[in-house]
């Protein structure tokens, strides 16, 4: 943990599949542009991922990291105000993966809920690899080697983050409990000074004793306050404040993003695979088109049928879009067949394509200067391998790989 405030740091990536669509950027990107402002965010093209699945055509993933690092950009998330990289432009992922699988038991792996979810949907595909049965403590290694202590996820991907608890958990408990350990604690305590130091012991005995999560709170926020302890001695702390060994993983937390309110074009969740999507970069043409092609309430076969806004996909787009008063306007207009189904439409076409508008200009900047862009990976990918060391060379000592030169 050493000077990581892993509350504050957060860790997420995504698979890279080409250029993104609206869902991408309703359900992750927006949330991404808010979270770099509020936390120190690492961010990644898990081009590895990528291969559990599709390893046998690997031809395709350069061009689509690339067109989803624009995307990225060009919705705002930022590499200054985040570290943005390619997963395996930071080999440090792959050794702690590694590491991590000495220590694994099979059957954690077998029990995610999508390994058999994956298999299921991907038939077609030979997934009998260790990469994909892997890919969850890969995941895990991805969280761990930056010390993240939030991953924003949805709720159907708490699962990763609780194996990955649980991996970190193991491997402080393997690993965290070196000779002499309660020793060097109670030395520590003593450095703290004799208010800090009984302050701690009251506060870490209300834990311990009677389960008082303030307590344990309280005693954190004091051990990060300290000055006259060495960062080797608050770890220890920190173990023995909760009554294990060594904190050297820190357990990540769950950071729920609300669920993604952008449907397809089809009314069905916006997905490549049900080819329903709006791209970030349509031109303001095929979202007119796209959007007019759009079925409508069956029941308006013609222009004076009147129809019922909640069987039409298009309304679920106004939800998304428009205001309460437009929403009322498609509403009476829609049943009283007042309004086409071209109205409808229309201010859907105009608020989408205002959207997109700055984040194309935005694309399009980066897209006419790719050293632009090489220069913000080039950096970030620096940053990350900095942070990726320093916890690997705790990982190493810990696990007796540390050898002298």
């Amino acid at each position: 943990m050493s000077s990581v405030d892993s509350q504050r740091r957060v860790l997420s990536g995504m698979r890279p599949t080409g250029r993104l669509h609206l869902g991408h950027y309703h359900g992750v990107l927006k949330n991404w542009v808010k979270l770099q402002h509020e936390y120190e965010c690492f961010f990644f093209a898990a081009d590895w991922h990528a291969l559990t699945t599709h390893y046998e055509d690997p031809q395709s993933i350069e061009q689509n990291v690339w067109d989803m690092l624009i995307d990225w950009l060009a919705a705002g998330v930022s590499g200054t105000s985040s570290t943005m990289f390619i997963q395996s432009q930071v080999p440090e992922h792959a050794e702690l993966h590694l590491l991590l699988s000495m220590v694994t038991p099979v059957s954690w792996l077998e029990r995610v809920p999508t390994y058999k979810d994956q298999q299921e949907k991907l038939k077609d595909r030979d997934l009998a690899t260790y990469g994909f049965l892997g890919y969850p403590l890969l995941q895990s290694a991805d969280i761990l080697i930056y010390r993240a202590g939030q991953v924003p996820v949805g709720a159907d991907q708490v699962a990763h983050v609780e194996i990955t608890r649980e991996v970190a958990r193991r491997f402080n408990h393997l690993y965290g409990k070196e000779v002499g350990f309660e020793e060097k604690a109670e030395a520590a305590i003593k450095k703290m000074g004799k208010k800090s130091a009984k302050l701690y012991s009251s506060l870490r005995k209300a834990y311990q004793e009677q389960g008082d999560a303030e307590a344990l709170e309280t005693a954190r926020a004091l051990l990060k306050e300290q000055q006259n302890i060495t960062l080797g001695d608050q770890e220890r702390l920190f173990g023995y404040l909760e009554g294990g060994g060594k904190v050297i993983l820190p357990e990540p937390q769950a950071l729920l993003t609300p669920d993604s309110k952008m449907p397809g074009l089809d009314g069905q969740k916006m997905s490549k695979s049900y080819g329903n999507t709006i791209t970030l970069r349509d031109t303001t043409d095929e979202v007119s088109e796209k959007v007019r092609r759009m079925p409508t309430d069956p029941a308006r076969v013609r222009r004076n049928d009147p129809g019922d806004p909640a069987k039409c996909p298009v309304f679920q787009l106004h939800q998304v879009y428009t205001d309460k008063a437009t929403h009322d306007w498609v509403q009476e207009g829609c049943r009283s067949a007042g309004i086409g189904c071209i109205d409808c439409k229309k201010p859907i076409i105009d608020a989408i394509s205002a959207e997109l508008e700055p984040m194309q200009q935005r694309a399009a900047e980066y897209e006419a200067n790719p050293d632009a862009v090489r220069v913000i990976l080039n950096e970030g990918t620096e940053r990350a391998r900095d942070a990726a060391r320093d916890t690997l060379i705790e990982v190493r000592q810990a696990m007796g790989l540390q050898y002298r030169p």
